[in-house]
């Protein structure tokens, strides 16, 4: 097979692995060559289903495609009809689609069906180790999600700054290849990560200055960030580590990010933050939804935010 194209969730460090992994079985076991990586976002989620895909084609860690011809994906939201299911219930069988909401991340789904296909790249299982660590949020504590300086959470800070669409190939490249610390290691990594650590460092000050508890102990900050600051996901438990969830509303020139997530470091049952998110056009996982809503639609934000606090807001059960 010639001209294959494969899709990927990004900016996400468990879609970079898991493009490598499927990019090494496709094109080492299966025969595909290789000729386009595709970056992919949930900005083309509406239009989705309608895109015509070239065969061969495969697509990790995003949204089902009926033209798939090999699909792997964890998240709730990945159906986006009730037609699009029953396709690939029908053709689960005949072609390699793997979906599993349970796993941790999609790098670990692939690697269950196909570690034994990979065995030969002895890096894997440390990259999978580690997309399950930060697709699901299992970090020793908030200080190692916001500034950890393992190899991995190095590259997966050097990935928010302007992630642009070759920088997405490159990482793809270099870890299909390569072991995280050898990948951490070059110029292009570290340039990147330096500079989002020092917009962090920045964001954090920010977040400090506006971060407030609404009923049901969710943290909730609302920012409008300058080109040095940089928010991550996680901020708000640096300053409200008792808050059961936190919603971070954050301002920029393209439009409104609006982000949730349940507190990692709490134990309780987690309202399906994913699905909530899937309601309003976003998406997610149970613990972990984002929506990105566009500067010409920003009178939707105050409903998002009002109808997201309103669903958090419920009481804990088991705390």
């Amino acid at each position: 097979m010639k001209n294959a194209t494969l899709y990927f969730h990004y900016p996400c460090f468990d879609g970079i692995v898991s493009a490598a992994l499927a990019w090494e079985f496709l094109e080492q076991r299966k025969g595909w060559a290789m000729a386009d990586l595709c970056p992919v976002n949930y900005t083309v989620r509406n239009g989705w289903l309608a895109s015509e895909l070239k065969h061969p084609v495969a697509i990790v860690d995003f949204l089902y495609h009926p033209s798939a011809d090999f699909w792997a994906d964890h998240h709730a939201t990945s159906m986006l009809t009730k037609e699009a299911e029953a396709n690939y219930q029908r053709r689960r069988a005949e072609f390699p689609l793997y979906f599993d909401e349970q796993a941790g991340s999609c790098a670990t789904l692939l690697f269950r069906h196909l570690g034994e296909s990979l065995a030969h790249k002895p890096h894997f299982p440390e990259m999978v180790e580690w997309a399950e660590k930060i697709d699901s949020a299992r970090y020793a504590s908030v200080e190692e999600a916001i500034l950890g300086d393992a190899p991995a959470l190095r590259i997966n800070r050097s990935i928010l700054l302007e992630p642009g669409a070759e920088y997405a190939r490159f990482l793809c490249k270099e870890l299909r290849s390569r072991p995280l610390s050898d990948v951490a290691a070059l110029d292009e990594v570290k340039t990147r990560q330096d500079e989002v650590e020092q917009r962090i460092r920045a964001g954090l000050k920010e977040v400090e200055k506006h971060i407030t508890m609404e009923p049901g102990a969710v943290a909730t900050f609302e920012a409008e960030l300058a080109k040095d600051e940089m928010i991550n996901r996680y901020s708000a438990y640096y300053f409200a580590p008792d808050a059961r969830y936190s919603v971070g509303i954050i301002h920029s020139e393209e439009g409104t990010a609006i982000t949730a997530m349940r507190n990692p470091w709490r134990e309780f049952p987690s309202i399906e933050l994913g699905k909530i998110f899937a309601r309003f056009g976003g998406g997610g996982h149970q613990r972990v939804g984002a929506i990105f809503i566009p500067k010409n639609e920003s009178q939707r934000v105050p409903d998002v935010v009002k109808s997201l606090l309103s669903q958090l807001s419920l009481p804990a059960v088991n705390v």
